[in-house]
């Protein structure tokens, strides 16, 4: 009687990604979180090839023009539009040397050809039109830009930054542990705002760039504490000792090995700051320190807001805190999905 063997093929075990990826894939809120976010970022996109809201500045509406959906009563007792003549220029008596040939002139520039028509100015929007006449709207859509751009960056410039000193005074301590220890507490014992105005006033500079650094640089002082825990706590774990038993280097185990199981609460600290620097871009604009008074963002349409609501006009702070709220409720959101999938402590 002969025996027959079975050849099996090897299993191959999915790595620590392609697991976090198949985690993620069944949150439907991680999923719709990513879209949201996804779509936000392309509206940026959009924006800076300026193939949308690139006339924002322009004058389209009356001033504080209301919603459409909120427009008040402004038609006339015949049901036209109530809309009052522009006088470009009326020359007073003093300014008239022959009456005669000046009457003549502005009946001259008072003609229109037959069928031309007047661009007049619209009496609602929708999403109103701000104390310029400028679309509300517009503006959301190109604020977006400023505040996303300066939100993401600055939050990802501190993550890294502090990510980066955490890793490695966690792992080698000593010296380097003193020194990252010695310049966590310099940063960390002066008062944000007030070493955020010092930075500013030290690099003297305006613009979106400028608002990039002054946050980048302050705002990393959170990731290094958290992530400088997390590397001493896995330095000396049994996957990182049979790392080390098979000759990998000290860069494979601190960033192939350590820093997947860590990856989570880098997740965390990025949606942390990122939240927290649209939120300080709205006190530098109010300070004279962030967006320039020829651009728009978020906060400064926040800081304009604030007048608005002295005289009755909502629809600027509601566009402008709604478009916030949808962004940074979406990316935090999706950064708690995102660190369930890559925690492997969490059971699924």
């Amino acid at each position: 009687m002969s025996s027959t063997t079975i050849q099996t093929a090897p299993v191959v075990s999915e790595g620590a990604w392609a697991l976090a990826w198949r985690r993620f894939k069944s949150d439907r809120v991680g999923v719709w979180s990513a879209v949201t976010v996804i779509l936000s970022l392309a509206l940026v996109l959009t924006t800076l090839v300026g193939s949308l809201a690139s006339d924002w500045e322009k004058e389209v509406a009356v001033s504080n023009a209301p919603p459409s959906w909120a427009k008040q009563d402004m038609q006339g007792a015949d049901g036209a539009a109530d809309v009052q003549p522009v006088v470009l220029y009326e020359p007073s008596p003093s300014d008239v040397v022959d009456p005669i040939a000046a009457q003549w002139e502005l009946a001259q520039k008072a003609v229109k050809p037959a069928g031309e028509k007047v661009n007049a100015l619209a009496t609602h929007l929708p999403m109103g039109a701000d104390k310029w006449g400028r679309d509300v709207l517009a503006k959301t859509i190109k604020g977006a830009e400023t505040s996303i751009l300066v939100g993401l960056a600055a939050a990802l410039m501190a993550t890294v930054l502090g990510a980066a000193l955490g890793a490695v005074s966690g792992w080698y301590g000593g010296v380097v542990d003193d020194l990252s220890n010695w310049l966590y507490n310099v940063f960390h014992s002066i008062p944000g705002i007030l070493l955020i105005l010092a930075i500013a006033a030290v690099l003297n500079t305006k613009g979106t760039m400028a608002v990039v650094l002054i946050l980048g640089t302050t705002g990393w002082t959170g990731t290094y504490r958290l992530m400088r825990g997390e590397y001493l706590k896995h330095r000396n774990r049994e996957y990182v000792r049979a790392a080390d038993a098979i000759g990998a280097s000290n860069n494979r185990r601190m960033f192939v090995h350590i820093l997947p199981n860590v990856s989570h609460v880098i997740l965390v600290q990025f949606s942390l700051l990122t939240v927290s620097c649209i939120k300080a871009e709205v006190i530098l604009s109010f300070l004279g320190f962030g967006v320039p008074v020829d651009g728009v963002s978020w906060g400064t349409m926040l800081t304009e807001a604030q007048n608005d609501l002295l005289v009755g006009k909502w629809w600027q702070l509601l566009s402008a805190t709604v478009a916030m709220s949808i962004f940074v409720t979406a990316l935090s959101l999706l950064t708690d999905s995102l660190r369930d999938a890559l925690d492997p402590k969490v059971i699924h």
